[in-house]
């Protein structure tokens, strides 16, 4: 189970390095906009969708499959686990949101700032912070 915990959390570190960055280039994106920068939109569409579709769901995927398997493995016990699993699925919604907004970029229908990417893009640095402390010091 040792080689299932290890390949979870290098999925999971690659889903989170992901989703942290992705909502960074959305930023990016919207200061190419506002400059009229067709050709840094064109760019910021391809680095979205490669990043959204060749490293953030492949990513989130394996996690999903690696932490099951624990589950499965390790038995569904703890409260702790309950928890994590809610902010796991915090972490999924947010992907969702994530692909609404490439959608939304992709089709030149953006209606958000620079400051609403800066703000979402804490949402998964403080869900992070919280499933980490939840596995590690399993409080409850």
């Amino acid at each position: 189970m040792l080689w299932v915990k290890s390949l979870h959390i290098i999925f999971m570190v690659t889903w989170m390095a992901a989703i942290f960055y992705l909502p960074r280039l959305f930023v990016y994106h919207c200061q190419a906009l506002a400059e009229g920068d067709a050709r840094g939109d064109a760019r910021f569409k391809v680095m979205e969708r490669k990043l959204y579709w060749g490293i953030m769901t492949p990513g989130a995927v394996l996690t999903w499959v690696f932490g099951l398997w624990l589950w499965l493995g390790y038995g569904i016990t703890g409260k702790w686990l309950m928890w994590k699993l809610s902010l796991v699925l915090g972490l999924v919604a947010f992907h969702g949101l994530c692909h609404w907004h490439l959608l939304q970029f992709a089709r030149g229908h953006n209606r958000h700032s620079e400051r609403y990417f800066r703000l979402i893009n804490e949402v998964p640095v403080i869900t992070l912070v919280g499933a980490v402390l939840l596995v590690v010091l399993k409080p409850v």
